[in-house]
């Protein structure tokens, strides 16, 4: 199609505003699927996704759109996930549109997933349309929300689109919009061959097939092909676009959005962000923004049955051709036995990951607490990166410590402006920047360490802020830190699955709240069992599981008190020397509560 009637579009908004919805109504409109096939969420494909209400893949769709002047345009819609673990995903999405339809609920208003999707969208060049949804809501406020998102971007009140997505109210005039504000594609149709990779999946029976948008040339069936920053070359075997199934064509012309099928086996080949250019006609540099995706949050993933893991092993191979953003590597301990310690995006990329393992290969699972990676400056100026407590060296080899930092945006009504400061002041933030969006919203910037966040600070920010404030961050790089590692001793032996690198000023809090723990957990012994946490050969706090005591003294009926005080004194001998020699019997299930981080998950996954 003529590139003056083409448009390539992305829908931005916070979670639950309305986004898959809006998308299932232009689907419905264009007649791109019809009443009897249409579902809720039609873009999401996965169960997750629908189960949680939250995007998680990218998702491409042509629409064809008859104006009322009586041309025809083809709309290409592009589905983005919208949670910050998927920012970089994001990016490449909106790097592959012309426009943006930036959402916001009219019940809610600006959230701070909002603010950073249209910083990208603006930092990417893009037409942005403004649209206030869910008008038809008794709590909705049109006026004011609108007031608040025109002075944000620029524009008059007036020119805000007000629709409800899930009756159809207005979204006519949006179609309308579309083709009149937002510019067509660029590219030169001459020029060699560049199209940008912007999101790919692993099929069983065909290999990768990738999703990409045509910048400059033509992409033709059977041509030979080269993915720039892999340096690996193939034959696109299919082509075709998403209308809204596969329908196989000859050739993607400049501007257009659809699939490529070249026989690759790992999905680690075709990136999200990647160039595919002609082997004949090379183009002479790839397009620009990739970058590999980096783990932010680091756990162990055990078997809770150790026979289980050849099968966690092949779960998380096959996992891995679907998400080239999972890492991981075998490790052992002695409490859990064997596992891998894989890496994460962030905690909602760990939930969806853990989920999928149980889920789709029939395992149990146990996810130790997230960390994060730090490097290690060593004497002698050598680096070390650790991601594993474990794995930190002796504190008398250690020049520094660095950990990383990311910056926090909160956005909060104003009433609890001095709430949310203190919670960041308390895990060690530091304030940036405050501005008032509106008279009753601010958006509070902080800079944090990434440590701080990934366990309760957004369930702790809810709590406190009456479930009104909305979180986003995103990483700014690593700085030194005063930090520590703190182990878990039973019965004066390290528990390497409860050691943790902590602020040494937060050391004891957590050193007392795992003993006190473990002290409620471990069944009793025949001996008295000391619970230890400790830094280095410090301790700093201490718990004892008391022993369990049988009555030496059941047989003596009278007598001499002799004889009682020779029983007792036995008594306590064997007790020493079990102790000296005795293992401490601890049940997989006491390991399993005291590492239990589900709740700490859900929490972050709703962020």
């Amino acid at each position: 199609m003529d590139q003056a009637h083409q448009r390539a579009i992305a829908v931005i908004a916070h979670i639950d505003h309305g986004k898959s919805t809006l998308s299932d109504r232009l689907l419905q409109l264009t007649g791109t699927v019809s009443d009897r096939d249409m579902r809720e969420q039609f873009l999401d494909r996965m169960d997750l996704e629908r189960e949680r209400g939250i995007t998680i893949k990218a998702a491409a769709v042509r629409m064809r759109y008859a104006a009322p002047d009586g041309a025809e345009y083809q709309i290409n819609l592009i589905d983005t996930p919208g949670h910050v673990d998927f920012g970089y995903e994001v990016s490449r999405s909106l790097a592959a549109c012309d426009g943006v339809l930036l959402l916001v609920d009219a019940a809610q208003g600006i959230e701070a997933q909002t603010l950073t999707n249209l910083y990208l969208a603006v930092d990417a060049g893009l037409e942005i349309i403004p649209v206030l949804n869910k008008i038809d809501l008794p709590a909705a406020q049109p006026e004011r929300y609108a007031q608040e998102l025109a002075s944000l971007i620029g524009c008059d009140p007036a020119d805000i689109f007000r629709i409800s997505a899930k009756t159809g109210e207005g979204v006519d005039e949006l179609l309308e919009a579309i083709v009149s504000k937002v510019p067509p594609p660029k590219g030169d149709p001459d020029a060699p061959l560049r199209a940008l990779v912007f999101d790919s999946v692993y099929d069983a029976y065909r290999g990768v097939i990738a999703y990409v948008r045509v910048v400059d040339g033509r992409l033709q069936r059977r041509q030979a092909i080269r993915l720039m920053v892999a340096d690996f070359a193939a034959d696109a075997d299919e082509i075709g676009i998403m209308a809204p199934d596969a329908q196989v064509v000859e050739s993607l012309e400049t501007g257009e959005v659809g699939y490529v099928i070249a026989g690759i086996k790992e999905v680690a080949l075709a990136k999200v962000g990647d160039t595919i250019t002609s082997a004949d006609r090379p183009a002479g540099k790839p397009l620009p923004g990739y970058r590999e995706p980096k783990p932010m949050v680091f756990a162990g993933i055990y078997p809770i049955e150790g026979d289980d893991f050849p099968e966690l092993r092949d779960a998380l191979d096959k996992l891995k051709l679907n998400d080239a953003a999972l890492v991981f590597e075998p490790e052992s301990s002695t409490a859990l036995g064997f596992g891998f310690r894989c890496g994460f995006l962030g905690l909602l990329h760990m939930e969806i990951v853990r989920e999928r393992l149980e889920r789709e290969f029939d395992l149990e699972l146990i996810a130790t607490a997230p960390s994060v990676g730090y490097e290690i400056e060593l004497m002698g100026a050598q680096k070390q990166i650790v991601r594993n407590p474990t794995d930190m060296p002796d504190p008398s080899k250690i020049e520094a410590v660095y950990e990383p930092y990311v910056s926090v945006m909160v956005v909060t009504p104003s009433e609890f402006v001095g709430t949310v400061m203190q919670l960041c002041q308390e895990r060690r933030g530091e304030l940036k920047e405050m501005h008032y969006l509106s008279t009753e919203r601010v958006e509070i910037r902080y800079h944090m360490p990434l440590g701080e966040i990934i366990f309760d600070f957004f369930d702790q920010l809810k709590s406190r802020t009456k479930g009104y404030a909305s979180l986003d961050y995103e990483p700014v790089g690593m700085y030194p830190s005063n930090l520590v590692r703190v182990d878990l001793l039973l019965n004066q032996q390290p528990v390497d699955a409860f050691s943790t690198i902590v602020h040494r000023d937060k050391a004891y809090d957590y050193g007392k709240t795992m003993t006190e723990r473990l002290r409620k957990l471990i069944p009793r012994q025949m001996f008295d069992v000391p619970i230890q946490a400790a830094i280095g050969s410090r301790v700093i706090a201490r718990e004892t599981v008391k022993a369990k005591r049988k009555d030496v003294l059941a047989k003596c009926y009278g007598g001499d008190i002799t004889r009682k005080r020779k029983l007792l004194e036995q008594q306590k001998k064997g007790k020493k020397k079990m102790k000296q020699i005795g293992a401490v019997e601890v049940p997989q299930g006491a390991f399993i509560d005291a590492l239990r981080v589900d709740a700490d998950l859900d929490a972050g996954a709703k962020s």
